[in-house]
């Protein structure tokens, strides 16, 4: 009864994101984990973060002679996870359960015939990222400007009790579906978010002045992603932006 009931609210959820991706390029999903495991990965997170295996996050771009400059762009540390590490479990619960989502997304989209036809083929391993307080942000940006593959970008925010009013870190996002609107994003406890990765959705993360802890997934368009290795040689883990 258990497995019925979240295989219903997985196909849901995808539903949601075929809906809401084709007609705004966003949706938002609270509650995507539940409680307890969503705590379950902030404590995982958490303790990865202490351990000190993140590293400063790098821009397209900005050399490491310009390490200044990308800091004004951005002041995250990331590191990346396929969900076998120590202590990674949950995480590879939640890698599993955005891989459905889009196996689901693109088997409506076969049966519906609308929406994003091109085949989605493959993603990054986990990229979790850590705003350490004191004004870190990430400027606004595109994701994918540069046909580089990726399609639909998935995040997952882990920050138990948070205030954007008292600590910011909001994803403030420019979509093109709303040309005269902002969209704010709050970083909370168990909220995934899917967005179109290429211009359609130019972002930023605004100042941070608590720990902002997120988990991102990019997954490919197969068809640009090849055209992209074939074009520039990309490695796996070419994607750096954070949310």
């Amino acid at each position: 009864m258990q497995d019925s009931f979240r295989m219903e609210r997985l196909l849901e959820i995808s539903q949601s994101v075929v809906r809401d991706l084709d007609k705004y390029g966003i949706c938002v999903v609270d509650n995507f984990m539940g409680k307890e495991r969503a705590e379950t990965i902030h404590r995982s997170v958490v303790s990865m973060y202490d351990t000190g295996v993140f590293v400063e996050g790098e821009t397209v771009g900005l050399k490491s002679s310009k390490l200044g400059t990308a800091k004004n762009v951005r002041s995250d540390k990331i590191t990346w996870v396929d969900g076998s590490e120590n202590n990674c479990a949950t995480i590879a619960h939640l890698i599993a359960t955005v891989d459905t989502i889009i196996m689901n997304f693109i088997r409506i989209n076969r049966l519906t015939q609308s929406g994003h036809q091109t085949p989605i083929g493959g993603r990054t391993k986990a990229m979790v990222s850590c705003y350490p307080g004191n004004g870190s942000h990430y400027v606004k940006h595109v994701d994918n400007p540069n046909r580089d593959g990726r399609c639909i970008t998935s995040t997952y925010y882990v920050n138990k009790d948070w205030d954007a009013k008292e600590t910011g870190g909001l994803l403030r996002m420019f979509p093109q579906a709303w040309p005269t609107k902002v969209v704010d994003i709050e970083p909370i406890l168990d909220r995934m978010v899917f967005f179109w990765s290429d211009r359609r959705n130019p972002h930023e993360v605004q100042p941070s002045f608590r720990t902002r802890y997120a988990i991102t997934i990019w997954y490919f368009d197969a068809k640009e992603r090849e055209e992209a290795k074939e074009r520039n040689n990309i490695k796996t883990n070419v994607a750096v932006e954070s949310h």
